[in-house]
């Protein structure tokens, strides 16, 4: 193999260890802090005397270099981005909890770039050998393009769908604590802070960062209208629709909470049902293909040996 394509194999291999760890580094709360800030103040609570270039290099490699460098890549694609794809990108991101500390234009640029780097493992692999077919080669390197392109976007919706289907597990059980927060004589900003303290989840974050709003000055409608946008269910809508409904109108919030926590329940084993409806038709495909060919070699075998013998 010549040493151009060893080269090409080595950039390959680093851009995509470099997308690889972006993609990993999790934001949990959905906001970036800033690692340089961080780090000064853990150096100053320890007390170490220290100077900024030292505080820099002690910051991971991904932080000091990879983060900053894809994102201005980010700020040159969004240059030549269409923005409609731009805000979509930031509407799926938002669904999904913003769950990497990149922009939309940086992540279009990551899948770009994937694709890409897909594109070259596969020519890197297939365009030396010759057991390979003109079509196959052409094959497997447009397979490989088009599956690095999609797959941070199925990354994506593969997490704004594990997102939803834990804030409608949770609602029901948070529906209750606020109804018993609202009757024991908690308003209802208080009682959501108290779901956002007793659990761990997507949906008491939701909660968290609606109070902090609320907080900051933000009317508590408007509030409650942005999370139902970032979480996007129609149970959440639902919900806040009637929160603002009883405000408006001055009914009983602890009886509108009490429906709703019913309602969710009732939903919630509708869910649950359906899902149970749809196990026999998924059980079809692994008993096709596994259980039955099973099947019928052991009862089949026998017989051949037999008739195998006979003759």
């Amino acid at each position: 193999m010549s040493t151009g394509l060893l080269i090409f194999g080595a950039i390959v291999l680093i851009g995509a260890i470099a997308v690889i760890v972006v993609s990993l580094r999790r934001n949990a709360q959905g906001e970036q802090e800033d690692p340089l800030q961080a780090r000064l103040a853990e150096f100053i609570q320890r007390g170490d005397v220290t100077s900024l270039e030292e505080i820099e290099l002690s910051q991971p490699f991904s932080e000091r270099v990879v983060i900053p460098l894809l994102n201005r890549l980010g700020e040159i694609s969004a240059r030549f981005t269409p923005q409609k794809a731009i805000q979509d990108t930031a509407r799926k991101m938002e669904l999904a909890g913003n769950p990497w500390p990149i922009d939309p234009a940086t992540f279009l640029a990551i899948r770009v770039i994937l694709g890409v780097v897909f594109c070259g493992l596969m020519i890197w692999l297939f365009a030396g050998s010759a057991s390979w077919s003109t079509s196959d080669k052409f094959m497997f390197i447009g397979g490989g393009t088009v599956g690095g392109f999609w797959l941070p976007q199925i990354m994506l919706t593969s997490r704004v769908t594990r997102r939803q289907k834990e804030v409608r597990k949770a609602m029901p059980d948070a529906l209750d604590l606020l109804t018993i927060c609202v009757e024991a004589g908690l308003g209802f900003d208080a009682a959501m802070s108290k779901v956002s303290e007793k659990w761990e989840n997507e949906l008491s974050l939701a909660f968290a960062r609606a109070i902090r709003e609320i907080q900051l000055g933000k009317v508590r409608r408007d509030a409650l209208r942005d999370m139902s946008d970032r979480l996007g269910i129609a149970e959440m809508t639902s919900f806040v629709a009637a929160i603002i409904q009883s405000e408006q109108l001055g009914v009983s919030m602890a009886k509108i909470l009490r429906i709703q926590s019913d309602q969710m329940r009732v939903k919630r084993r509708q869910r649950a049902e359906e899902e149970a409806h749809k196990a026999p038709v998924k059980m079809i495909i692994p008993m096709a293909l596994l259980i039955f060919p099973t099947i019928m070699i052991i009862i089949l075998t026998p017989a051949a040996l037999q008739i195998m013998t006979s003759l």
